[in-house]
Order: C-alpha cells, then structure tokens, then sequence
C-alpha cells in the first residue's frame, strides 16, 4: 500500500455534534508525542480531563507497538468522541497482524503494553480491515 493510503492530517467534523480527530504520523516511536498532543486537545474541547491521563498512555502504548510491530511507513492515530464522557483512541496500521494480550515475567522488557491498555480502558478491541487493522481502547469518564 502507497503512503496515500493515510492523507494529511485531517479534522472531521461528525454530525452528532461530537468531533473525531485523526492524524496521519511517520511509524516511528517519536509519532507518540505528536499522538498524545492529539488526544490532549481533543480531550480538552471536549471538557474531559478526567480521562486525559489514561488516553495519553493508550495512545503511547499502541503507537509503540505499531512503530514496533507494523509495516509501512504511516500509522493513522485517531480519536473520537463517541458519546457524553466516552472516547475512543485508536491506531490503524498497515499490517493484519491482530496483537496479542500476554503476561509478561518480571525481568521481562517488553510485553506489558497490551495489559496496560485493558487496565485503564473500559474495553479495548482490533478492527481487521482489508488492508491492516485498527487497534482500538474505549475510555469513560467516571
């Protein structure tokens, strides 16, 4: 797939009143900072500062594992307001791929990423689509 696939970066604006943001970033680990500046901003137009800190490790986790794991030279990090108090951030990729939840010992390295994703979401999930995958994490405000 061309990098065409994930144009430039792009706001849409959803019918509910609601806002999904979505941004197209190098698969590199250094995308993560511009991730989490996304999902603060958004997080702040929407009034939900209560799940900004959950949101900004989500996001950092699974543009790790894209930068890691993926293929291609573009991920797409979005983030969605899909009702009052809840968001969705997500990555999409070009690799199908599906992630895998383990349990990692305690002198292991890596691995826990995934684990923390499930801890501090109310459910998180992976979208196959025909050219990759999105890797999703819903959050909710308390």
């Amino acid at each position: 797939m061309s990098e065409a696939l994930f144009p430039a970066p792009v706001l849409v604006v959803s019918d509910d009143d609601g806002f999904d943001r979505a941004r197209s970033l190098p698969r590199s680990p250094e995308s993560a900072a511009v991730a989490r500046r996304l999902v603060r901003r958004a997080l702040a137009t929407w009034s939900l500062p209560d799940l900004v800190e959950g949101a900004v490790l989500v996001v950092t986790e699974l543009v790790a594992n894209a930068a890691v794991h993926a293929r291609g030279a573009t991920i797409q990090v979005t983030v969605a307001r899909v009702a009052i108090g809840q968001v969705r951030v997500a990555v999409i990729d070009l690799d199908r791929t599906e992630p895998a939840l383990r349990l990692a010992a305690d002198d292991d390295e890596r691995g826990r990423g995934l684990a923390l994703v499930e801890a501090v979401s109310a459910r998180w999930g992976v979208d196959p689509l025909r050219w990759g995958k999105r890797v999703w994490a819903d959050l909710e405000a308390a």
